[in-house]
């Protein structure tokens, strides 16, 4: 068994708060991410859209496609309209051998709302999320069907943030449904990182290593402040600079015997944290606690 190491570019592009990040381009973004040794990045909203341009585009930079985010509006379609809203971006990832379709339920989040406190996210009762999770288990169905995998990213600002609410979601649901595990929503939003990890192994399939500066959050949370809010604070950082010990989780990791993507996605100010500076702080720290552990890395790039 082996991991890849892969970064989302939102450190260089973010696509909800775009002037903070206004200096950089995506072809940085991509050129760096290479240079400091990742081998795939998740999709950002500038790259090319289309399948053969975005392929071509990757390529060129020696990056493989390891998924991307996809705003699901189940609460608020029929599965037959959601699966027709969600088919061109599940044929794209398919054709471009992704590891999965990063998938959350945007149609009630705060999460881009500066104006809403985070506190404020929408709570559904376990039983309501367990009725999501049915629904949301056939468009995972139709997703494996294809060829492509449905992992769920629980996210502050949803009604997925909770450790709660994430096992009524994987109680709820079946196996077409897979978990997105993230370390660092997982304790802003309060969970016990371990726990959720020892609890779900069997149905973790992509796996983001964000770290947490606990004072920012803690600010967030006692002054009601709001998701971006916390972004620009530096509630966020890479695996290394904050407080989550990544050595017990990658430990776990090769105990279950992991085999996908660790993707490093730490979105902040990059005027207080240089985004090359940061990413390669992060995925030296993964070599780190991979070695530790004896996960091997697979350095492999598509060709």
């Amino acid at each position: 068994m082996s991991v890849k190491i892969g970064i989302s570019p939102i450190s260089w592009q973010n696509d909800d708060l775009p002037d903070l990040t206004a200096a950089y381009t995506m072809e940085q973004a991509l050129q760096e991410a290479r240079e400091i040794g990742y081998t795939g990045v998740e999709r950002g909203r500038r790259m090319p859209s289309d399948t053969a341009g975005l392929g071509a585009y990757l390529t060129a930079n020696g990056l493989s496609l390891c998924g991307g985010w996809c705003s699901g509006n189940l609460l608020v379609n029929d599965v037959k309209t959601e699966i027709e809203a969600v088919r061109q971006q599940v044929e794209q990832f398919v054709a471009l051998k992704a590891p999965c379709i990063v998938y959350a339920e945007c149609s009630n989040t705060v999460q881009g709302n500066i104006a809403v406190p985070v506190n404020d996210r929408p709570k559904f009762s376990a039983a309501d999320v367990k009725a999501y999770g049915r629904k949301l288990s056939e468009v995972g169905k139709w997703m494996a069907d294809q060829g492509m995998t449905l992992a769920y990213h629980h996210h502050m600002g949803s009604f997925i943030e909770s450790e709660d609410d994430v096992n009524a979601l994987m109680e709820g649901s079946t196996p077409d449904v897979k978990l997105l595990f993230d370390t660092g929503h997982l304790l802003f939003g309060g969970a016990d990182v371990m726990q959720v990890l020892d609890r779900w192994s069997d149905r973790v399939h992509h796996v983001h290593f964000k770290d947490i500066r606990p004072e920012v959050v803690k600010d967030v949370r006692e002054n009601r402040k709001s998701f971006l809010d916390a972004v620009i604070a530096g509630a966020f950082t890479v695996p290394g600079d904050g407080c989550i010990d990544f050595q017990a989780v990658t430990d776990k990791l090769k105990a279950m015997d992991y085999n996908g993507w660790i993707v490093v996605e730490a979105e902040q100010d990059p005027a207080k944290a240089p985004p090359y500076e940061y990413s390669k702080l992060g995925y030296e720290h993964i070599v780190k606690v991979c070695k530790s552990a004896g996960l091997e890395i697979d350095h492999s790039r598509p060709s």
